[in-house]
């Protein structure tokens, strides 16, 4: 049938653009983020500098998210996604210029990742406004569903590729290609057709009242406000991506290429959540039970994974993380796209990055302090359990998200 066909927005020559190039730029991003871990940790050995990098992401998030969420409302999305993509490129160039001459040392590096996280603050509100114009709304979901597999697809091979990189040639190659990626983005960006905002946007201004209104609407609708609190809370304390390292090297003992394979464990999880999406997405129901069933599954094999010191069960609970993650991140991300109003889209995703990306950003600061002070396994079975733990509060308290089917929200 072919309305349980995984791949129907691709249809759509406008979204295949957007999602070939956004793929590619994403794979760059995946390898850069594991070559900055390494190359961070080779330089201190300390789990805490891991942590540190969670603060010079997490910062830009509250202080330019907003402001970048009322700017995707207010100006051109396709320029600003140009504009943003051109200022990543000179700063993985500036990356790759620095560790060829030896000049690079974690401040550099954590001043660099500063600058990025506030390039993404405009980028990302851009691309998550831009993605309901390129495919007609009955498509939604399942171009929500193939925007995550492309994402998962590229965490999976970026590290993968970053990992043989860094011990074949080392980290500059992988900030090199990084670079690349973002010229194929842009193109990419240059192709696809995207509607100017309606005269809504005319009426958004530049002022703490707009921001204002962005944050009214998430309050005073239920299942936006809940998923946010949820996604902040479950990452906060799920998150395990900082520790990788120290996995790596002293428990299961893999070197950098098993690293990389590391990473790419949740996103095999992520592909195989994202195919079953794709193939359900017109009869999938009780979405929000969905929800709470799946991040079950992601706080139960946090706890597996950080139990384990054999590398393929390890790899195996980390695909179960990646697939517990994304089921429940598709459904809340279709769920957040179709109830905001086209002209607050770029606000509501804005504050959603703040839960969205400050959970995991936050909770790669604790978990590099807890694996300092009680290591890095440990760390790890005290943030599945407290995913449970939240999990179990939020659940009791939110009804919304306890009752939610989906056809709330006309797909």
């Amino acid at each position: 049938m072919a309305s349980l066909s995984p791949f129907l927005a691709l249809k759509v020559s406008n979204y295949r653009n957007y999602l070939f190039g956004a793929f590619v730029s994403e794979i760059g991003n995946q390898m850069q983020t594991v070559a900055v871990a390494w190359q961070v940790y080779e330089l201190t050995r300390n789990p805490v500098s891991l942590g540190l990098i969670g603060v010079a992401n997490f910062l830009p998030i509250i202080l330019f998210s907003l402001i970048g969420g009322l700017v995707a409302d207010k100006v051109d999305r396709k320029k600003l996604l140009i504009f943003a993509q051109t200022a990543q490129l000179i700063l993985a160039i500036l990356l790759f210029t620095l560790t060829i001459y030896h000049f690079i040392n974690p401040l550099m590096i954590y001043l660099i990742l500063v600058l990025v996280a506030t390039s993404q603050s405009f980028s990302i509100p851009a691309r998550q406004s831009v993605l309901p114009h390129l495919v007609p709304k009955e498509y939604f979901m399942n171009a929500v569903s193939l925007n995550v597999l492309q994402f998962q697809g590229a965490t999976m091979i970026g590290p993968a590729i970053a990992g043989f990189l860094i011990g074949g040639i080392g980290v500059q190659a992988v900030y090199f290609l990084n670079a690349t990626s973002f010229l194929v983005f842009m193109a990419s960006v240059f192709l696809i057709k995207v509607p100017l905002q309606k005269h809504e946007s005319a009426d958004v201004e530049f002022s703490l009242g707009s921001i204002m209104e962005g944050i009214k609407f998430v309050i005073k609708t239920p299942i936006l406000y809940t998923t946010m609190i949820l996604d902040f809370c479950a990452t906060f304390f799920g998150t395990a991506t900082i520790l990788m390292p120290v996995f790596a090297k002293e428990v299961l003992h893999v070197g950098p290429e098993g690293l990389g394979l590391l990473y790419s464990g949740p996103a095999i999880g992520g592909v195989l959540a994202g195919l079953l999406i794709s193939a359900l997405h017109s009869k999938l129901k009780h979405q929000g039970k969905t929800i709470i069933y799946s991040l079950i599954l992601y706080g139960v094999a946090t706890i597996g994974f950080g139990l384990s010191k054999f590398f393929p069960i390890s790899i195996f609970f980390l695909i179960l993380v990646g697939f517990g993650d994304m089921v429940s991140t598709i459904i809340r991300n279709t769920i957040r796209q179709m109830v905001t109003p086209d002209h607050l889209r770029g606000r509501m995703a804005s504050i959603m990055r703040i839960f969205f990306q400050g959970g995991p950003q936050l909770g790669d600061v604790e978990a590099g302090f807890l694996a300092k002070a009680i290591g890095g396994p440990a760390s790890v079975v005290v943030g599945g359990l407290g995913v449970l733990l939240v999990l179990s509060l939020l659940t009791f308290k939110g009804r919304a998200l306890r009752e939610y089917q989906g056809k709330e929200v006309a797909l």
